[in-house]
């Protein structure tokens, strides 16, 4: 005789190219979420890839993480067509041949979100899409081709509409999947964040910090490049003014040859790096550069790298416009001068030129900030609770 199963003790199984302890916002955001199941009485699988050789090793804790091969670019990331297929291939057939899941979280990109609606199809087991972007908004920033555009729009606007819910990582993350023809009631904004355990304004130092620090993904939609232009009209009148770089992405290569051009010896590159380090690094400088550059359909994003600094208690020069420029100024985490050269230079040279008694007031307000209002652990835990919610048990 079969025994049914509690319904208490509900198995949540999570989907991501990305987990701990590899570095990245979603790779963070989903094992706090896993974690928050765990804490909530749930037996946890999480479907995920090996981490490269270089990444030191992490504990996995009450889940269990199961782990395949996968193709990365020269970079090592999972990104690109034929390193999501390598992933999605796999997870098609293991997801095929187990049913044990009461319900899946599926993280991006859309062709993940596409076989794991097929699979659990079969299975007839809901889904949980997570949208920590918009990826369709992505491809067309790029000047992906219109049926490209296309292409990834209705794939990810029929992923999300199947999924039971789905998790948004903003309100206006929420408003674009409303766009993709997803009823409202089915969203849930859970914020986004860092885990401020890690990110804190106390701890070690680099012994030769530098000023300022860019941490995260680097591509053409952040337009990181915009802070060495400035960088180098800082350094007329600060000559020592230094800039490292701490992550990886398409545009590295680019913004370093621009660096060797008109700021020789002042921007390092380090690549990714455990948070820890990050969180070192950040500490010790006088301010951390975020940009999203605008007009390309990323206005709406308020990237993690502000709360990582914020919760260090580092004040943000922000390079952009919309969301992430609004967040800035509203909540007075450091200065949004826009996305032009010249106005960001006067903004570091100000982060430079701050007398002590402002700076301090500053970093105790991105603390006391981001420690009511980004807290990545508190978001998971909201998160859990929402899926919870919706299986009614």
């Amino acid at each position: 005789m079969r025994v049914r199963r509690r319904r208490h003790d509900a198995r949540v199984r999570l989907v991501s190219r990305l987990f701990t302890p590899e570095v990245g916002a979603a790779a963070f955001r989903l094992r706090v979420l896993a974690d928050a199941f765990a804490d909530a009485g749930r037996a946890v699988e999480v479907l995920t890839t090996r981490p490269p050789a270089e990444v030191p090793p992490g504990a996995d804790g009450a889940l269990t993480v199961r782990r395949w091969p996968v193709l990365r670019d020269a970079g090592g990331n999972v990104r690109g067509y034929v390193q999501y297929l390598s992933f999605d291939v796999p997870l098609f057939v293991r997801m095929l041949l187990s049913s044990r899941s009461d319900v899946t979280i599926v993280e991006p990109p859309p062709t993940t979100g596409l076989v794991s609606r097929v699979a659990l199809a079969v299975h007839r087991r809901p889904y949980v899409w997570y949208a920590g972007d918009v990826w369709s908004d992505g491809v067309a920033s790029m000047g992906a081709p219109r049926a490209v555009v296309a292409g990834m729009r209705a794939a990810e606007s029929w992923v999300a509409r199947g999924a039971l819910r789905v998790l948004c990582i903003s309100d206006e993350v929420a408003e674009r999947i409303a766009g993709l023809g997803v009823s409202r009631d089915r969203l849930i904004v859970v914020g986004n964040g860092v885990d401020t355990e890690v990110f804190t304004p106390k701890g070690p130092t680099p012994e030769a910090p530098a000023e300022f620090v860019y941490t995260g993904t680097m591509s053409e939609w952040q337009g990181a490049e915009v802070f060495v232009e400035a960088l180098a009209k800082v350094r007329v009148q600060v000559p020592g003014a230094r800039l490292v770089l701490l992550g990886q992405g398409s545009a590295v290569t680019d913004i370093m040859a621009l660096a060797d051009r008109i700021a020789p010896g002042a921007v390092e590159s380090r690549g990714v790096v455990p948070p820890a380090t990050c969180a070192a690094w950040i500490r010790g400088a006088r301010a951390a550069l975020v940009s999203i550059k605008p007009g390309l359909g990323y206005d709406f994003a308020k990237p993690t790298k502000i709360y990582a600094a914020t919760a260090c208690g580092t004040p943000v020069v922000y390079a952009g416009a919309g969301a992430g420029q609004q967040l800035v100024e509203q909540a007075r985490l450091g200065w949004a001068p826009g996305y032009d050269v010249d106005a960001v230079a006067v903004a570091m040279l100000a982060a430079l030129r701050q007398p002590s008694p402002e700076r301090d007031e500053l970093s105790l307000r991105c603390i006391t900030w981001t420690r009511g209002n980004a807290s990545l652990r508190a978001q998971g835990r909201v998160a859990a609770a929402g899926v919870i919610a919706a299986l009614g048990s």
